[in-house]
């Protein structure tokens, strides 16, 4: 209950709540009690200044304080206050209570000074204290400052009240999204990668759901590369096994001779199955970024030469033109001199096998930028659109058939594709079909 997301809510809301209400209650009340407490002072001043002015007045017009008793006493109901008067010798002579007439007052360091109007003599004192016999005068601030803080307390209260129905509500809202994601995502790692969240909740919610979604894509198409990869191996090493068994179980029925021509097949079929377990592993390595490439600068123009030579005679036995346009100044790239030669040694191995008698293979280079782009453009056959998207997958074959005079491996261009992305750049394809294809790639210049 208490790791809930309500609760949480709730949690959350009450305490913001009693914070913000704890925080306004003090201040309010505080300014209000400082307002009083001015307003308190000023009261008493004016009420000192009032009672001087009266008894002055007084004084004057009865030369003296005869009869000032009456007018402390009607005073003193009006104001609210204990009025006392002493002479000039601390004897009191008015009492608004009548307990002290004829006492020595004492300390009358709280008391102010009568005068005379005219003369300014000094006659006597005046000492002002609340009565508590007298219901005292509340001010409105002091109303007000009671209101304010009922209001605050019921406020605080119908707010509290009104935050547990919201946050039931807006919870409500926020964990059933997250609960359908969460029993997707409990049917999905059960090994059901069919499966998708339906939320149409828009902001970090949809957005949440729409990432899920496109995590659940790329976990059921990883999952079909896995088990395509698991039939596609099992399919490029049965061939040539079975081969290698036919011969030898040929050779032990005594059907063949283990002659020179036997001997050279066998050893073609292994070395079939070697080159596949070698491209395999190469592959793994680079999408495991764990081939080790040493980088340096490099004359590009002279690696394309010397890549090309070796196809030469292949090309020329299927009467194809294979040419080189490169400009007279390339810049150096930053490479693995190795990997790269057998990126193009890939790209030609392809375009040879799918260019026709009579074709023509063209490798250019040009600057971009900071980048140099090579290209490997043929005449052959081409691709067909639907296949263009996925031909650098493993063990993607445009040939369907699976021939390996058409087909290879199907690894040659996944693992030229890793080892250019492993360089920092990208390769792309361009094709026709029936026109011919155009696989090209870029290279960091070198600093």
């Amino acid at each position: 209950m208490t790791n809930s997301l309500w609760f949480r809510f709730v949690t959350a809301f009450m305490v913001v709540i009693l914070v913000t209400v704890g925080t306004l209650y003090f201040f309010v009340s505080r300014n209000i009690a400082a307002l009083i407490e001015d307003f308190q002072e000023t009261t008493q001043e004016f009420q000192f200044d009032q009672m001087q002015t009266i008894l002055a007045s007084h004084y004057y017009v009865h030369r003296g304080w005869e009869g000032v008793q009456s007018v402390v006493e009607e005073k003193a109901s009006v104001l609210g206050q204990h009025i006392t008067v002493t002479d000039v010798d601390g004897m009191v002579i008015a009492d608004s209570q009548g307990e002290r007439l004829g006492e020595s007052y004492g300390d009358d360091s709280s008391g102010r000074p009568l005068k005379t109007l005219w003369e300014g003599e000094y006659v006597g004192t005046l000492y002002l204290e609340p009565d508590p016999a007298v219901e005292p005068y509340l001010p409105p601030l002091q109303g007000l400052s009671e209101s304010m803080n009922r209001f605050l307390v019921l406020g605080g209260l119908l707010a509290i009240g009104l935050a547990l129905v919201l946050t039931f509500v807006l919870s409500r809202r926020v964990s059933s999204p997250i609960q359908a994601l969460a029993l997707t995502a409990g049917q999905l790692g059960r090994g059901d990668l069919s499966q998708r969240a339906q939320v149409r909740e828009k902001g970090e919610i949809g957005a949440l759901a729409q990432a899920f979604n496109s995590m659940a894509t790329n976990l059921e198409h990883a999952e079909q590369l896995r088990r395509n990869l698991v039939a596609d191996v099992a399919h490029e090493l049965r061939t040539p096994l079975s081969n290698i068994q036919g011969y030898l179980e040929a050779i032990r029925d005594r059907v063949m001779k283990p002659n020179a021509a036997t001997i050279r097949a066998l050893s073609e079929e292994a070395a079939l199955l070697s080159r596949l377990v070698e491209e395999l592993q190469e592959l793994s390595l680079a999408e495991a970024g764990e081939l080790k490439l040493v980088y340096q600068a490099e004359d590009i123009a002279t690696l394309v030469k010397q890549t090309a030579t070796p196809w030469e005679p292949q090309a020329t036995a299927k009467e194809i033109s294979l040419s080189l346009d490169l400009p007279d100044r390339l810049p150096s790239v930053n490479i693995a001199w190795q990997r790269i030669r057998q990126v193009l040694h890939n790209l030609l191995e392809n375009a040879v096998a799918h260019t026709g008698r009579g074709g023509k293979i063209t490798i250019s280079a040009a600057r971009k930028g900071d980048w140099v782009e090579i290209g490997v453009a043929d005449t052959g056959e081409g691709i067909p659109a639907e296949d263009l998207p996925n031909i650098f997958e493993r063990f993607y074959r445009v040939d369907k058939s699976r021939a390996r005079a058409t087909g290879g491996s199907g690894l040659g261009l996944t693992i030229a594709k890793r080892l250019v992305e492993a360089h920092g750049g990208r390769i792309e394809a361009q094709s026709k079909l029936g026109k011919g294809s155009r696989f090209s790639f870029t290279l960091p210049v070198a600093e």
